[in-house]
């Protein structure tokens, strides 16, 4: 890892299901600014990995930090608008684009000015599609609003679990570009999960690979990949 400032942290990181084991022993550390992928055969914890991150599951063993602080001291609220998540499916609410890309604040009582979501979706992609009923948009279209919806609380961390994958070819190549390009001039830390080896030479500084819940390689995408 780089000499810059350790931002995100698992010790002994572990969790099982009714008696298996998915994720055993974890020791992970993310650089501030650092984009690391994991990669790995299907069923090999990735995903799981990343809901432990952000608290969606809760660990059965070891623990995550953040900026250096053990993250069950956190607010699991306050822990998620750090560290933010984009699926796979983007699993959009019923009701209109501005109403899924703002759930976030809405979920902490806030509100966001109406220009403010405009500038965003313009960001992502989606300029004059904030009441665009959000069960009309594409496969590609559905995905840039659950990144908004991410973008929305201004995480430092973003969780990404293969936000391509379910995609036709012409969506995978403007989200994966649409990512580099929102990444790029931003100190963001970000853990990205994909299948796609072509992926990982483009975007990733670091990668990590797990099989059967083990890390079992690390280093550059040249030397793991």
């Amino acid at each position: 890892m780089s000499a810059r400032q350790l931002k995100l942290a698992t010790e002994s990181l572990s969790f099982g299901v009714d008696g298996r084991s998915i994720l055993r022993n974890v020791d992970l550390r993310v650089a501030t600014g650092e984009t690391v992928t994991i990669v790995g055969p299907s069923g090999a914890g990735k995903s799981t990995l990343l809901r432990l991150l952000c608290r969606l599951d809760e660990p059965t063993g070891g623990t995550v930090y953040l900026d250096g602080t053990e993250y069950r001291t956190l607010d699991p609220t306050a822990l998620r608008a750090r560290v933010g998540m984009v699926p796979q499916d983007p699993a959009l609410r019923d009701g209109t684009v501005r109403d899924n890309v703002t759930v976030g604040p809405q979920l902490r009582g806030e509100t966001v000015a109406p220009d403010q979501v405009e500038t965003l979706l313009k960001r992502v992609g989606l300029a004059d599609y904030a009441d665009r009923s959000a069960a009309d948009l594409s496969g590609g279209e559905a995905q840039r609003v659950a990144i908004a919806r991410t973008l929305m609380v201004d995480p430092e961390v973003i969780l990404l679990d293969e936000p391509t994958a379910s995609l036709d070819p012409e969506s995978q190549s403007e989200i994966e570009a649409l990512l580099r390009a929102l990444l790029a001039d931003s100190d963001r830390t970000v853990v990205l999960v994909t299948h796609d080896q072509a992926q990982v030479d483009r975007v990733a500084d670091r990668v990590v690979e797990f099989v059967d819940g083990q890390i079992r390689g690390r280093g550059s995408p040249r030397e793991v990949v």
